[in-house]
């Protein structure tokens, strides 16, 4: 595959992640919290990303790519972070997840679904979006990056 298509494979496995996000808040009513919101915004750059690099190929699409990667390890580590708050093993570094008041700014606003209330979308299954997502982001990164490194060529 070259790097054009890899770059149009990216941009829609990104728009796939986004869009079964945007399922399952409008049709199965699992609304998202701040966090969840944050973590929808590495695949809307990897989207972009991946359609540049469709448009440019070659050694541009390489480098376009690598920083789709790190796009997707920023959102590993946020869903890491969202599932260490949904265990209660931290609190949310978000202001609006747990009301945190910062002297002079605004007051905090309360969102609709708290963050560390976790959400499942197979009921049955104990596994939550977020931790669905840090899966899923952690995979495509890696990979996408083993796509993307130079291959060694075997001298014989």
């Amino acid at each position: 595959m070259s790097l054009r298509w890899a770059g149009l494979a990216v941009a829609l496995a990104a728009l796939a992640a986004l869009g079964v996000a945007y399922y399952v808040q409008d049709f199965d009513g699992l609304y998202p919290c701040p966090l969840c919101l944050l973590e929808r915004w590495p695949y809307r750059m990897v989207i972009l990303l991946g359609l540049l690099a469709a448009i440019l190929g070659g050694v541009p699409a390489r480098l376009i790519l690598l920083l789709a990667v790190l796009a997707l390890l920023g959102d590993a580590a946020i869903a890491a972070v969202h599932v260490g708050v949904e265990f209660h093993w931290w609190q949310s570094p978000l202001p609006e997840c747990n009301g945190i008041l910062t002297p002079g700014a605004p007051l905090p606003m309360i969102p609709a679904k708290p963050c560390d209330e976790p959400s499942f979308l197979i009921p049955r299954l104990p596994i939550s979006m977020a931790a669905m997502n840090f899966i899923y982001a952690a995979v495509f990164a890696l990979s996408l990056a083993a796509y993307i490194a130079p291959k060694r060529r075997r001298h014989a």
